[in-house]
């Protein structure tokens, strides 16, 4: 990647297979990531940012972070001088307006340099606004804390106690209900609905219809699977995925 010193935009269009793993790396640039097919989980600011289609993910310069692709990724990402407006000094999810998509797309197609500049303010514009609530798990730096999480979102329909965790873990009951809140700012119901509903996004993203996923994921009832969802998106399961076929045919 170029070193951008003026205030400036540059955009790549990538493909990347299932299963990619890109390592922990840093930008000396701000950067935009979004894919126009597949999903994306991003590690970055000690979380798991989960990255379905309509999202995007901006990542500050300087800020350490990994990506791993499930499905093949149609990755658009722009990086933005450090002399450009500074949006957000944090990461922060990005909702991918059409506007903002058909920006990205452009800009990555670098097929008139006189456009550069007016994309390059479209993008700020849209980024401005488009914060939203973010699809993430914590990445703990407690490693017990870690493997729980990690298991969380490899079994999510495993119905586990916490009791029975916390004897896995080596932890008094009390020792882990203070270290899930410590490191994850949730109970372990919470992390653990949390958990479930990030996985959902991962199978709904590839096309699982929302039924069989409810239940998948670890959910008794599918109306019990869309009220969870709801808490943790915002949105129920139907919206997600409508939302999610639009931009698909939107790219």
């Amino acid at each position: 990647m170029p070193n951008l010193e003026r205030p400036d935009a540059i955009g790549f269009a990538l493909t990347y297979r299932s299963g990619t793993a890109i390592a922990a790396h840093t930008h000396p640039a701000h950067q935009l990531i979004h894919a126009i097919s597949g999903a994306m989980r991003v590690v970055a600011a000690d979380n798991v940012w989960f990255l379905p289609l309509g999202r995007a993910l901006w990542i500050p310069a300087d800020t350490e972070h990994e990506i791993q692709c499930d499905g093949q990724v149609g990755m658009r990402t722009a990086y933005l001088s450090r002399a450009c407006a500074e949006v957000f000094a944090d990461v922060r999810m990005i909702s991918v307006s059409p506007l903002l998509r058909e920006a990205l797309v452009r800009l990555a197609q670098r097929e008139d340099a006189s456009l550069e500049p007016l994309l390059r303010d479209v993008l700020l514009h849209e980024i401005a606004r488009g914060s939203m609530t973010p699809f993430r798990l914590p990445h703990p730096g407690d490693r017990r804390i870690a493997e729980l999480v990690r298991h969380l979102h490899a079994n999510p329909a495993e119905r586990r106690t916490m009791a029975e965790w916390a004897v896995r873990l080596g932890l008094s009951d009390r020792s882990m209900i203070r270290s899930i809140r410590a490191e994850t700012g949730m109970t372990f119901r919470e992390l653990r609905r949390h958990a479930r509903i990030m996985v959902a996004i991962e199978k709904l993203s590839e096309g699982r219809q929302i039924t069989p996923v409810a239940y998948d994921v670890g959910f008794e009832t599918p109306s019990a699977f869309a009220h969870a969802f709801r808490v943790v998106t915002g949105m129920t399961p139907r919206q997600f995925v409508a939302d999610a076929r639009a931009s698909a045919r939107a790219s």
